[in-house]
């Protein structure tokens, strides 16, 4: 019963959260076209640290809203190149189209998470060993360029595993509570599943666009 009822309180300052962190992602995203190329790499590195610390931080479950804000304004800024490559490869119409399709797909899992008697939380070794492969391979294709089909079947797991994530965090929310301390975390833990979902579905659209 407590559980229910921490989750209940906070969930509100959770979603709020998790909506002003994309708000920063965006700000971060248009101030990207400002950055010189040359600084991408050192800030996409500096993100991965950021991460690396995050991560570290969630086994405390303390992180700040600072910290969090911050987080996702670099992330926004990261995030340009691969926006404005798809704009001029697939048209902008391809870049919208994978946000709706975000959006979509990310209500519906949180809304059928949080309806759903059904705890999730039982997925988190899986995504966890998912996201590590991920991870693996997202590092090998730097030395060794995957296909179009590679990259395709790449980001159809991508898509899986972070829609698999919606699932986890916000069941996790709903079945074991939320104290007012782990709400940046939690609006973290979102906003990532939230924007790697979108990378995914950009890429699967964009390849399919390229093939027209």
């Amino acid at each position: 019963m407590y559980a229910t009822q921490t989750s209940n309180q906070y969930m509100p300052s959770v979603l709020r959260t998790f909506s002003l962190s994309l708000a920063f992602a965006i700000l971060g995203t248009a101030a990207g076209v400002y950055v010189p190329a040359g600084l991408f790499l050192p800030l996409a590195i500096l993100e991965t640290v950021l991460l690396i610390f995050a991560f570290f931080l969630r086994r405390r479950k303390a992180v700040s809203y600072t910290f969090v804000y911050s987080f996702t304004f670099l992330s926004g800024v990261t995030t340009y190149p691969i926006v404005s490559h798809y704009i001029a490869a697939s048209g902008a119409n391809t870049v919208f189209l994978a946000l709706a399709t975000t959006l979509t797909v990310f209500s519906g899992l949180a809304i059928y998470a949080t309806k759903s008697k059904r705890n999730f939380s039982f997925l988190g070794g899986m995504l966890m060993a998912a996201l590590l492969a991920l991870i693996a391979i997202s590092i090998f294709s730097i030395f060794w360029p995957l296909s179009s089909t590679g990259m395709l079947a790449y980001s159809f797991i991508g898509v899986l595993v972070f829609s698999g994530y919606v699932l986890f965090d916000i069941s996790r929310m709903k079945h074991y509570g939320i104290r007012a301390e782990e709400v940046p975390l939690m609006a973290l833990s979102l906003y990532l599943d939230f924007v790697n979902l979108f990378i995914s579905l950009l890429r699967i659209f964009g390849i399919f666009s390229s093939k027209d």
